[in-house]
């Protein structure tokens, strides 16, 4: 009777911290985005914030204030910036969509004129109108959305990087490995999160930087912001920057400056999307030994789950996951014990 109620309430409590985790995790999902990021930059400031306390001596709180405000001067104000511009344009094409039907229309012109079909018939024209009001309340929605997780970003950060060491001490001791072990796994999280921290915004600042370069060069209208279009196209796998200097390249041709054109298409090639392997080369020792496919699934699943977070988040899920198979796999199938599932000959990486 006595082994029953144990039974029954380990079962219970379970079922318990199963439900109520959940619930929080479906209520606290609008907020998923500002939480993220927290986490993102605490793994970035973690070790000055050990410097500080533990080297220097300064009181946690104030140290935490100081990390603080350079997270906002060194992420959060260049992000909001962008985001910002880019908002500010399209909230410019919303109220007045003059500004867009008239481009638009010179396209259609030349694609009929190449072509013979009329993009710019009656139905086409209505249903961008009618598409131009759905686009503005989208695009208030995501500035509240932004404002919102900024917020939720900063409160939650602070407070990580006050209790940072006990919130660290806590996860290892409920991992299901020996306290070694249980190192190794918050080893390769923190290596995983720092990489992408890190090789993502580099990828997307060098290869928006030297495209900004590029459209400059050819002669492309309004280069800033495709610019910064292309920094933003950086994260989408396989299509990538291509989805904007492609367009723009197609754009040009159809205008009457093929040379420019054909130009913009092997500056882009040869010059913009090789700048992706340079930086990766470059930054290897600083990467995490992730498989290109883990990183590719992981951000198209991060991205729906996560939103913009997703980019790092993402491959950090479909990472852990394959990390924790491989755990399994030599621990429960291969039956090495604990210390032995991180070693060279019995590494549990992808």
């Amino acid at each position: 009777m006595q082994a029953f109620k144990e039974l029954y309430w380990r079962y219970s409590l379970f079922v318990l911290i199963l439900g109520l985790g959940v619930t929080i995790f479906i209520e606290l999902t609008p907020f998923l985005g500002g939480v993220l990021g927290a986490m993102t930059i605490y793994v970035l400031l973690r070790r000055q914030m050990h410097y500080l306390t533990a080297c220097r001596k300064w009181r946690r709180s104030l140290a935490a204030s100081l990390l603080l405000g350079e997270a906002v001067l060194c992420f959060l104000v260049p992000i909001s910036l962008i985001v910002w511009m880019v908002v500010g344009k399209i909230q410019g094409v919303a109220l007045d969509p003059q500004s867009v039907i008239t481009p638009v229309r010179h396209v259609a012109g030349l694609i009929q004129q190449k072509t013979g079909y009329d993009l710019w018939s009656e139905s086409n024209l209505q249903s961008v109108l009618g598409y131009l009001p759905r686009a503005g309340q989208w695009l208030v929605g995501g500035i509240v959305n932004f404002a919102v997780n900024l917020v939720v970003l900063l409160f939650v950060l602070y407070f990580m990087l006050i209790g940072g060491l006990r919130m660290e001490t806590y996860c290892r001791e409920i991992l299901p490995f020996d306290r070694r072990a249980a190192r190794s796994v918050m080893r390769e999280i923190h290596m995983i999160v720092r990489s992408n921290a890190i090789v993502i915004p580099l990828l997307a600042v060098s290869q928006g930087v030297v495209a900004y370069v590029g459209y400059l060069a050819f002669g492309v209208p309004e280069p800033l912001f495709w610019g910064v279009l292309t920094c933003f196209a950086t994260i989408l796998p396989i299509v990538g920057t291509a989805l904007v200097w492609l367009p723009l390249a197609a754009y040009m041709s159809l205008d009457g400056n093929w040379g420019q054109g054909v130009g913009l298409v092997m500056y882009g090639t040869l010059v913009v999307t090789q700048v992706d392997n340079l930086v990766r080369m470059v930054m290897q020792k600083k990467m995490a030994d992730v498989h290109p496919l883990i990183t590719i699934f992981g951000v198209f699943i991060g991205l729906s789950l996560f939103g913009f977070m997703g980019v790092i988040f993402g491959p950090l899920m479909l990472a852990m996951f394959v990390f924790c198979v491989n755990v399994f796999k030599r621990s429960y199938l291969d039956g090495l014990p604990d210390r032995d599932l991180f070693q060279p000959g019995g590494r549990s990486g992808g």
